[in-house]
């Protein structure tokens, strides 16, 4: 049986509630209420931006609109470099739909392992690169497999169509569109733009659900026109290529400047690379060895040390200089001819490559003549052109000289030079006088350069370079059709230690063309050949014929000399 209770009889709860308490209850209340209302009012009003961006770092992002990279262009519009769409593939691991077919199909399109794959996928759990840059199609296949958390970006790849001829000029960029070599380094900042930006709400899948604010559209990058002619470049780099192989030589380089703007023309070397393709590239084939290799420029510094005798006034170019017997005798040191040439002019001096004739006439001169000339030709100084790499070559203080290396300096040996300082410094020959600065950039105005020689003296060297080119000299094999040329060759042994190899070599051969109104310099290098020959006027100077009568036809430069006519006839009988 229930039994009542009656609770008014209790004493606990028939005592009466003190008034204290009941206003404490409320107040508390009151005052949590009063908090929620500050608190609100705090993040609404007070530290509403703290808030909000609080909440933007957790589902805004500001997504990088990539700008689309200038196109190099040879001095013809022709394009060198442009850019191209190539989707970068990534990845959330975590959301990855680990289908294994579909994931098969997707290591096929990337052409990687899926063993690869898989690990890629396990590296990280919220974001992994899968590959960057892919083909457009290929990344159209890959969006149709339709896997969950595999997903695309956007970005470009360079393009260089044509391909390993022109790889040290143009150069190439990293898979972040960087400039790390020639052009593409060079004006790296032109070229790339300034990349734009678009804010956005994404959801946890990475998805855009809400574009917020401004969208800032990229700024493409500019395009360069460079000084380079295409046809000229490939044809030099396709001469220089079958010369190194035909002489088993070590590798070669060709400069072509235009004598009368400055403009560089071609820069060829080989070995090359081909800028798409760079795995397993070695530093052979990635040195650009026109301006970064420097050596001992040979017979090729004879003509500078006869001009700047000449406008010293201390010979003429008919001035008597006794070479007997084949040799001279310095300190303890002996210069040798290849033969007792005996009693030579200034112009056979050049024109017979002497040694001796060339120290006789540098003893004329004091070091410090010798030294102001070279170095306003441009020697132990970096040449001031937009390409990077270029080196200075050495060119020590003449107040160190001894006699005997002011005595090898007059005919190439105890300084170096690159290539290109050599071809830059003949233009003081080919432009009456003047040194011209050179250009990787097109130019249509005639070059302004500084006097260094008189317009007379540089006529005078031109012609001993056509008599050294010519019949009796030592580089014969320059000549060319339809075109006068002149120009010195150069054989140099090479540097091994503190000694000279006696088995190695650089042939050189340097000149211009034609010879009365220089359109063109060409300077050839040639390292190590090892197949007979070695010396300039053999293996460096069939180069320089063939670039220049290639190079001026190219221009449509006028021959200044007659060619033959040679008119086959043939019978042709024709039968009814």
């Amino acid at each position: 049986m229930s039994r009542s209770v009656r609770y008014t009889s209790s004493p606990l709860l028939a005592s009466k509630t003190p008034v204290w308490r009941s206003k404490l209850v409320v107040a508390a209340i009151a005052v949590g209420f009063l908090g929620l209302t500050a608190r609100a009012a705090y993040i609404q009003v007070i530290g509403n931006d703290f808030f909000q961006r609080q909440g933007e770092v957790r589902f805004a992002r500001t997504l990088e609109l990539p700008a689309n990279r200038g196109r190099i262009l040879d001095r013809n519009g022709l394009i060198l470099a442009s850019s191209v769409i190539a989707p970068s593939i990534w990845a959330i691991p975590e959301d990855v739909d680990h289908d294994p077919v579909k994931l098969k199909q997707l290591a096929k399109l990337l052409e990687m392992p899926l063993a690869d794959l898989n690990k890629k996928l396990n590296e990280d759990k919220t974001f992994v690169w899968v590959q960057r840059q892919v083909d457009e199609p290929i990344a159209q296949q890959i969006a149709a497999l339709n896997i969950k958390g595999i997903y695309q970006r956007k970005e470009y790849k360079r393009q260089y169509p044509e391909g390993e001829a022109i790889a040290h000029v143009v150069g190439f960029t990293n898979v972040e569109d960087n400039g790390q070599e020639g052009i593409e380094l060079a004006f790296n900042k032109e070229l790339g733009g300034k990349p734009g930006s678009r804010r956005v709400i994404k959801d946890r899948l990475g998805r855009v659900v809400e574009d917020v604010g401004d969208q800032v559209p990229p700024v493409d990058g500019r395009e360069i026109q460079l000084s380079i002619d295409s046809k000229v470049q490939f044809f030099a780099y396709q001469k220089m290529r079958d010369a190194v192989i035909a002489n088993k030589a070590k590798a070669g380089s060709v400069v072509v400047l235009d004598a009368i703007t400055g403009e560089v023309l071609a820069l060829a070397n080989y070995p090359s690379y081909i800028p798409n393709k760079r795995k397993n590239l070695t530093g052979e084939q990635l040195r650009n060895r026109a301006l970064t290799d420097t050596f001992e420029p040979g017979s090729t510094m004879k003509p500078i040390t006869v001009a700047m005798a000449l406008e010293a006034g201390r010979i003429t170019p008919q001035t008597l200089v006794d070479t007997s017997p084949g040799r001279l005798t310095i300190t303890g040191s002996t210069i040798t001819d290849t033969h007792n040439y005996g009693l030579l002019t200034v112009e056979g001096v050049i024109q017979k490559s002497s040694n001796v004739g060339a120290t006789k006439i540098a003893q004329r001169m004091s070091p410090h003549e010798m030294w102001d000339t070279y170095t306003a030709v441009g020697f132990g100084q970096k040449p001031q052109i937009s390409f990077p790499g270029a080196v200075s070559g050495r060119l020590r203080p003449w107040k160190t000289w001894r006699p005997i290396e002011q005595a090898t300096m007059s005919y190439g040996y105890g300084l170096s030079a690159s290539l290109f300082q050599m071809a830059h410094s003949y233009t003081a020959f080919a432009h009456d006088g003047e040194i011209i600065p050179a250009t990787m950039l097109k130019s249509s105005e005639p070059a302004v350069g500084v006097k260094v020689f008189s317009a007379q003296n540089a006529a005078a060297i031109r012609k001993m370079l056509q008599m050294a080119a010519g019949p009796g000299g030592t580089g014969p094999k320059a000549q060319t059709v339809g075109y006068s040329v002149g120009g010195k060759s150069g054989t140099a042994h090479k540097q091994v230690g503190k000694g000279y190899a006696s088995n190695k070599y650089r042939a050189w051969f340097t000149g211009m063309a034609p010879i009365d109104k220089p359109r063109i310099i060409v300077a050839v290098m040639v390292d190590e050949p090892s197949a007979g020959q070695y010396f300039g006027g053999a293996v460096a100077a069939p180069v320089f014929s063939e670039v220049v009568q290639q190079t001026l036809r190219m221009m449509g430069v006028q021959p200044d000399l007659d060619v033959k006519a040679q008119v086959v006839t043939q019978a042709v009988e024709e039968s009814f």
